[in-house]
Order: structure tokens, then sequence, then C-alpha cells
């Protein structure tokens, strides 16, 4: 073929492959129909890629095959078209220029091309050597060329292939698969291909029973009995919407992407249909739906996985093991004596999650029972649930001491604790673009109860002692498990979602028999779940009246420490990102210190209890390194009674220990050390009070690569700055030993110098940031005293956001007290106790206001 000809032949082709798919694009965006486009893409291909082959003039002995998703006639428009071709023998030198020159061609036309070249003893030995390989040749067909060879590898194909062999690679490749993606498809940014629950699930289905014997689509399934006509049903549904869904997303991002990202899923709910109501987002409409669809194809594939792998391998003969009338053990696993188990009796979809945790023998259930309890779950009604007999069963459940999160999360899985607690069903798959939440509301109460559970396992004892102490001497745990539930049941129906789900929680409590007291505590905790947190991270818990004020609203010891167990279960369970051993320290230092509160004395009484035990400790710890009995008085007298308030002993020996020679010293001072309770660094600058020092410290930092997540800035009588900061490695580059000398060395030349300001570096927000931006919230109150004001600031976190703050304060004047740092997964909630300036003039705060939330917009 002749240069001009081959140009030809490809402008040609290609011409026609655009507007064919141009076509095909907009009759999809027309009619939305998946399947339709799915097949006329791979006709479209067909027809190009066959016509090609006959201009080509090859071997006539060669055969042209399509592949894995282009074989199996599922063309996704932006997928690799998969194509083999097939030689009888190894080719000479003439025949393997010309397949070179074919290959090329396929490119050049413009198709995502995924060739591959072997011949029929290649293809029976990679099929044999790699699973993937077996797995394309599976879903074959033959495009053009010759058919002998395709028929001779068909039947090697089939020779070679063990059934039960194929069954157990496929089903670890899932499981490896899985893993990969957390074994949950409620991730953030879920693939929609290879997560569990996404297409792939639906595909390696049919790849078994395709292996088996058993037919290549739903319907062969249903007519071999493994899944009914309703079943089938449903899986084609699941399958339609995934489908649509992934052609949407090709179609939007323009290339091949998988992947639900943020910045996708705002345009994709509008070309799903899904519409924004006053309370939930499109785009989280719409993620709660594909939620919904994954975990259906999860309990599907479950099900089929369990019942195709028993047909395939029948589990040897083992007489049943009765275990009441409804049930017994089959092989390690849960077993219903008959199919209408349920149906006989409602109460026995309660009893069989009972079952499972009062017999530690079963490992499981078996497909017949999951199928059985998930076709059955709509017997679950408003008389099912007032009966007095599985309310009990419920709580006895909860009250069970091992497998109480396993259970839930089966009971979840397949459907049935959404319809025992209808409520809770609402919010299964609900998805929250706070930038806070990873997890969509339904797991993330889970994953609340799976931390207090870990706080009983002496294995993880290690991890969070005092809680672990403090759970395992907790009267009656499994009230917690209540509150738990219901903590986040009402989110996503607009208001207060803790004064709802408190609502929600007194129903459950009263209809199900709780003990007043124990009803008490678990609405007490479901509307207050949040004070904790808050107090920790937004006020001054070195202050007496916060302690004192925060165990007047506790009340009493038990729910103290149920609300401190549930605070530090609650925030580990939001994102991985949130908990840091910072907000750890500061809740059990509010736990402790609220202890005390508790005993009684007073505030008064206990603010100089608190000073006095401070400053003796803190003596005695100077003792350690040799230092006079005296030598803290000359640092003491210039400080007041705020200073002791808010740092701890160990600070103020530290302080003591570091400036007690220095303290008229004109050139600037700063220490650092690594934090004693935990990770990143303690930071203390001493040096004459100077205007914008807190900005020039936070630009420092910030260009260093550190957060700031507390700040105690301090003025001494005569008027020298002696702030303290506590700092996390943003990069996580490991020691922070060696910041140390850095640190040091570089703030103290800057202070020295006074240049002009230098901001912080620059950087990139994430995709969650731009696509799901916080407004900007900003509130300036005064506090209870009238002496000092609170600035509370909610903004989307990005680089130099604190250097902002500071530099607008810095310009009204504003003199800084204490700073406490909150971030939030993307999200920053940050406490400022300022004075001075204008301040005191309403019009002023106001004006201040506005100027931050113009300054933080993004």
């Amino acid at each position: 073929m002749g240069e001009t000809d081959r140009q030809s032949l490809v402008e040609r082709s290609r011409l026609r492959l655009r507007t064919g798919q141009s076509e095909l694009r907009q009759r999809f965006l027309d009619d939305d129909d998946a399947p339709y486009l799915l097949r006329a893409r791979c006709a479209l291909v067909d027809e190009v890629l066959c016509d090609l082959w006959q201009a080509l003039f090859l071997a006539p002995e060669m055969a042209l095959l399509a592949v894995g998703g282009y074989g199996r006639g599922e063309l996704y428009p932006a997928s690799d078209v998969d194509i083999l071709l097939l030689l009888p023998a190894v080719p000479g030198a003439d025949l393997t220029s010309r397949v070179e020159f074919a290959v090329a061609l396929f490119y050049d036309i413009g198709l995502e091309i995924a060739p591959s070249v072997r011949t029929v003893a290649d293809c029976a030995q990679a099929a044999a050597d790699d699973l993937t390989i077996c797995t394309a040749l599976l879903e074959a067909r033959p495009l053009t060329g010759d058919g002998a060879p395709f028929a001779e590898v068909c039947r090697k194909l089939r020779e070679g292939l063990d059934r039960g062999t194929f069954f157990d690679a496929k089903r670890m490749e899932q499981e490896e698969r899985h893993r990969r993606y957390q074994d949950s498809p409620y991730a953030l940014e879920p693939n929609c291909k290879e997560a569990p629950g996404g297409l792939r699930d639906l595909q390696t289905i049919l790849w078994i029973t395709r292996a088996a014997g058993f037919g290549d689509s739903w319907e062969d399934l249903a007519r071999h009995g493994f899944i009914t006509r309703d079943e089938e049903e449903q899986l084609l549904r699941s399958l339609a919407f995934l489908q649509r869904l992934r052609c949407h997303l090709h179609l939007h991002v323009g290339r091949r992407e998988d992947r639900l990202l943020f910045d996708h899923q705002t345009a994709l709910a509008g070309r799903m249909g899904c519409v924004a109501t006053a309370t939930r987002l499109a785009s989280e409409r719409l993620m709660q739906q594909y939620y919904r669809t994954a975990k259906m194809v999860t309990q599907l594939n479950t099900i089929l996985l369990q019942n195709i792998g028993a047909a395939i391998s029948p589990p040897s003969e083992q007489e049943p093991s009765p275990i009441n009338e409804r049930f017994r053990k089959t092989h390690e696993l849960l077993d219903v004596v008959a199919d209408d188990v349920f149906e006989r009796r409602p109460a026995a979809l309660l009893e069989a999650f009972l079952l499972m945790q009062q017999h530690a023998d079963l490992q499981g259930m078996t497909a017949r029972t999951l199928r059985a309890l998930w076709h059955a779950r709509t017997l679950i009604d408003d008389d099912f649930r007032r009966d007095a007999d599985n309310r009990r069963c419920f709580l006895g459940i909860l009250q069970q001491p091992r497998g109480v999160l396993h259970e839930l999360r089966r009971m979840n899985q397949f459907g049935l604790l959404g319809r025992y607690l209808p409520n809770f069903g609402k919010i299964v798959g609900q998805m929250q673009h706070d930038l806070f939440h990873v997890y969509t509301v339904d797991q993330h109460t889970l994953h609340v109860l799976r931390n207090l559970r870990r706080f009983l396992a002496d294995e993880f004892t290690h991890e969070y002692p005092l809680c672990s102490e403090l759970m395992s001497d907790f009267p009656r745990q499994w009230v917690l498990y209540v509150a738990a539930l219901f903590h986040d049941i009402a989110k996503g129906r607009g208001g207060d979602h803790s004064e709802l789900g408190a609502i929600d929680a007194a129903e459950f409590c009263a209809a199900h028999g709780i003990a007043a007291e124990d009803s008490e505590l678990v609405v007490w905790l479901v509307r207050h779940h949040l004070l904790m947190s808050s107090v920790a991270q937004k006020q001054d818990i070195a202050d007496p009246e916060v302690v004192g004020a925060f165990a007047r609203t506790v009340g009493d010891e038990r729910k103290l420490v149920a609300l401190y167990l549930f605070t530090v279960a609650d925030i580990r369970g939001t994102s991985p990102k949130v908990w840091n051993t910072w907000k750890g320290q500061l809740l059990e230092q509010l736990f402790r210190s609220t202890c005390r509160a508790l005993l009684g004395g007073g505030e008064a009484a206990v603010r100089q209890g608190l000073i006095e035990e401070r400053q003796q400790q803190a003596v005695r710890l100077l003792r350690y390194f040799a230092l006079p009995d005296s030598v803290h008085q000359r640092l003491w007298k210039h400080l007041d009674t705020v200073y002791f308030m808010r740092h701890s002993a160990e600070e103020i020996a530290w302080h003591a220990r570091a400036l007690h020679y220095r303290i008229r010293r004109d050139e600037p001072l700063v220490r650092a050390r690594l934090n004693p309770q935990g990770e990143g660094l303690e930071v203390l600058v001493y040096t004459r009070d100077q205007r914008d020092l807190f900005a020039r410290l936070v630009g420092f930092f910030s260009r260093a690569g550190y957060t700031i997540v507390d700040a105690k800035i301090h003025t001494t009588r005569d008027h020298y700055a002696l702030d303290t900061f506590m700092l996390l490695d943003l990069g996580e580059r490991g020691d922070d030993r060696d910041m140390i000398s850095y640190v040091e060395h570089e703030l103290t030349d800057r202070l020295r110098r006074q240049g002009p300001l230098e901001g912080p570096g620059s950087g990139r927000l994430s995709r969650q940031v731009r696509n799901f931006p916080v407004q900007p919230m900003v509130t300036i109150e005064e506090d209870e005293k009238g002496s000092h004001y609170v600035l509370s600031v909610s903004a989307t976190d990005r680089p130099g956001l604190l250097y902002t703050i500071a530099l607008t304060l810095a310009a009204h004047g504003a003199n800084l007290h204490t700073a406490k740092i909150s971030t939030l997964g993307e999200r920053v909630e940050d406490t400022f106790l300022i004075s001075g300036g204008d301040l005191r003039e309403t019009a002023n705060r106001i004006k201040l206001e506005t100027e931050l939330i113009e300054r933080l917009k993004l």
C-alpha cells in the first residue's frame, strides 16, 4: 500500500469514527440509553476495524478477535479497544512487518487500541500462566479473518480450564481488589468500576459462571437457580445505573476516568437527573443513589459467590447440627432449616444475628440464609417493631459480650438495620460533603461503634489506655452503643441534628423499656455529643471558669466518662486525617480538669488551688536541673495570674529554666523542643513586644512547613512577649529533631533583623476544597467579664489562612491573647481571644468581621 493510499484510508476511517462517535454521544445525551451506546460503539468499531483488515490484505489464515470488554460487547466512550491478532503459527519477517503496520494503522485512526499478537499455542500458554489473559480470552469474539484459529483457541481454553481453580483465583483476585479500596464501597470518591460494589464485581460473577459452564448472562444464572427473577431484575437495575454513570463520567471528563472525583460529582448529578433540595446537595443525592446501588451489588455478589462456589465444589457430606427448630449449623455456617423460616416466624430475622453472637463456632451464614434474610427484610414493619419480643431481641444484640459490631454491620449490609430503625435507613449511603467526614453517615456511625468496642479489646489497650480503663469499668456499656446509633441519625433532615436525634433516641428508649437512668444518659449523649470536642478545641480549658461551666453542663461523673469515651470514638470515626495526639491531649486534659471540678470547691477555690498546684509542681521540676529553689522568682514576679492559668506546670518550669537569667535581654530568644506529650514541636518565643509579631511568627512557621495547633500569647508586666506555640509537621518529614536548630536559629535571626513581613509560601488547594469550599463564618462576642472578645472563624483550610487573620487583626490594633487552631479535614475552626484596638464599638467589630469574611473567601 502506497503512502497516499495509506493516508487516504486513515483519514476516511478517522472521519468515520469521529462522526459516528459524535452521533452516538448526542443520542446518549438525548435518550440516556447506556446499553445502546455500549453496543453501538462496539458495532461502529467492529465495522471500521473489519474494513481496515480487508484493505490490508493480511494473511488469510490470520484472525482478528475482540477481547476483554470489547469482546463482551461493552465499549464505554473512553475505554480501550482490546484486540487480539491471532496467528496459526509463529510469523516470518514479512508477516511480522505487515502485522506491525496494521497495529500502527489502528492507532493512527484515533482508537485507543490495546493490541496483542499471539499464536494459538501462545494463547493456550498465556491463559495457563496469567489469570487476566485467561479471563480476556473467555470473552473473545471473532471480528474477521479465518475462523479456524479462533475455534482452536476456544477448544484449548476449555480443555485447560479448571473451573474450581478459576473460581478460587477470581475470588481471591476480588478480595485483593477490595482490600485496595479498604473493603468498602463507601469511599468519598469511589471508583465505579473497581471498588467494591462497582461494575467489576458484576463482571466477576459472569466470568465465573461462563468458565463453569453456567451461561454468560443474568438470565442464565436465573435459569440455573442461582438467582431469583426478582434478584435478576435488581441486578439489571444496578447494572443499568452503573453503566449510565460510567458513560456520563467518560463523556464529561473527555477521557477514561472511573473515579467519582469531587471535581465531577456536581456535573454528574445534573446529567443523572439529581436535583438539590433544601437540605441536600444534588451531588449528595447522586452519591447516596450510588452507595445504595453498590450496597445492592455487594449483597448479591456475596450470595452468588457462595452459591456458585458450592455448585462448583460441593462441600463434603456433613450432617447439619440443629441449633433450634429454625436454625442449624452447616459447615460452620448458620443455616435456616427451610427457605420460608422467616415468613413463618418473622422474629427469627433478629434471632439469626443473636445466634451468630452466641455461638462462637459459627463462621458466617450460608448463602441460603443470607438470601432469605434479604428477601424477608420487608417483613420488618410497624407491627414487627412494636412486638415486645423483637424489641428485647434487638437490645439483646447490643448487650452481647461479642459480635456486636460484626452483626450490626451484617444487618446494615443486608438492609435489616435500616428496616428496624427507619430513620437509620434514611442515612444509609448518605454522604456529607463537609470536608470533615469521609464516610457516609451510616458507615461513620458504625465506625464510632467500632471505636467504642475497640476500647474493650485487650490487644488495643496500648492505643488509648485511659479510654480502655474507663470503658472496662463503665456499667452497662451497651448504653453507649445505643447513643452511637442515634448520634447522627438526623443528619440531612435540616435543623439541629443533635436535637432531632435526641428525640429519636428518647422514643427508642421508651419503646424498648430502657431504665430511666440509662435513657437519660443516652438522650443527653446524643444531644451533647459535640460539646466536649467544641470546648476542648475552641475554649481556654486552662481557665477554671471554662472548666466549671463545662462541669455544670455535664453534671456528674458517669456522664463525663460517657461523653469523653464517646468524643474520642466520634472524632476518630470521622476521618483518618482529623485525629491527632494533640486533640487527644486536649480531651484528656479537659476530662481530668472536669473530674477535679466535679469534686466541688467552687471556681475561686479551684482557680487558686490550681495555680498553687502548678507553681509547686513547676518548682519540683526545676530541682531536677539542679537550679536554686528561688530561681523561678526572677521570672514569676513579671507574670500575672492569667499566665499561670493558661500554662501547665511543665511549661512553666521550661520557661523559667530558659529565661531566669535573660529577663531583661534586648535580643529575642527562641527555644524549640519536641512536644513532651506527643508529636510535633513546642516553640517558645521571648522578645520585646513589637508590632505585627504574631503575623511574623505565623508566616515563618507556615514557610517552615508547620501548622499551628495551639498558641498561647502572653505579655509580661514589663512588656515582653512570652509566646508558646504547638506545631505539627505538615510534610510528615519524620524526625522533628532536625528542625529544632533551624527554627531556633532562623526565627531568632528574623526577629532580630525586623525586616519586612514575609508571608507564607504558596500552596495548591486540594480538589475537595476547590469543589466544596466552606462558606467563611466569623463572629466576635464579648466574654463574660467584658474585658476581652472571642473571635470565632470557620473557613476552608489553605496556605496563608492564619497569616491573613493575623494581618487583619494587626490592622485593627487588636491584641491577641490565645489562639485555638482546630483543623477538621479541609475545614478550620479557629478561636482567638482578643482585646484592645477599636473593638468596644459595635460598628468596628462588624467592620472587622466583614473584612475577615471577604479575605477568607476562596
